[in-house]
């Protein structure tokens, strides 16, 4: 008990910094039950334009595409999904899940800012350093994830479900929760995942990780890489595999130049 005790830098205790993490997670709680009632509060005015956007054809993106593409990628004008609730409590469940979801990623700065704070005061200078810049670009790649997630990779994702047909004498009728499951995952995973510069500097950071293991195993990497691009975008179209394999290639050679030797 006595080691647990001993003061850290500026005479803080263990129980001390203890009290500092409640009070962080408190203001980060307290941010987050802010921007949940902004978000649910404007969830009704946004959620036709910006979550049920890629169910039609006029899509900015689609449409945009097929313009810079001058013709090679094609779709079909009529595509239009409908989307069908068969649960009672669905809407309002839906309306909580999508508010929570698009108030953590507005929060995910402020979040990274108290981690920061928290962490800050344990590390020596050149430390400092070194870790501040990866913190906050970690953000700015979380949110440049999370837009290639909306803008690419659920779009085409999901169109090509939709238009993929096993039998004519089926009919897709898509459930909201389906949709908005399918649709907050594609997102955050692809925010996740843009985080791998990040992981991997932190890996390096303990010895975990070094630069000659990401050199000698870059045709292997870009084997596994594919295989994901694939899995994340299920289609048969290269130009959207490619949109897909793409930034996770250029994060991998990211990650390269951050990881140590």
């Amino acid at each position: 008990m006595a080691e647990i005790e001993e003061t850290h830098e500026e005479g803080m205790s263990f129980w001390d910094h203890l009290e500092v993490l409640r009070w962080a997670l408190f203001r980060i709680a307290c941010c987050l039950a802010i921007c949940l009632v902004g978000t649910f509060m404007a969830m009704p005015h946004i959620f036709d334009k910006f979550i049920l956007a890629p169910t039609t054809n006029d899509f900015f993106v689609y449409r945009w595409l097929t313009e810079i593409s001058k013709g090679m990628i094609h779709f079909d004008p009529n595509f239009s999904v409908q989307i069908i609730n068969i649960n009672v409590a669905s809407q309002f469940m839906t309306h909580i899940h999508t508010s929570f979801a698009l108030a953590a990623i507005c929060t995910f700065p402020y979040i990274i800012y108290e981690l920061w704070k928290f962490i800050e005061p344990a590390l020596f200078d050149d430390e400092i350093k070194h870790i501040r810049p990866a913190f906050f670009g970690g953000t700015v790649m979380f949110f440049i994830g999370c837009a290639i997630g909306y803008l690419l990779v659920f779009p085409f994702t999901f169109r090509f479900l939709m238009e993929y047909e096993l039998s004519p004498s089926i009919n897709n009728q898509i459930n909201l929760s389906s949709y908005i499951g399918n649709f907050t995952m594609l997102v955050l995973v692809m925010g996740i995942v843009f985080e791998m510069p990040l992981l991997a500097w932190l890996l390096s950071s303990l010895g975990i990780l070094k630069k000659h293991m990401l050199t000698e195993y870059r045709k292997h990497a870009l084997v596994v890489l594919l295989i994901g691009a694939a899995f994340i975008t299920p289609s048969s179209d290269p130009f959207t595999l490619m949109l897909v394999f793409i930034p996770l290639y250029v994060l991998y050679e990211i990650s390269i130049r951050v990881v140590k030797d």
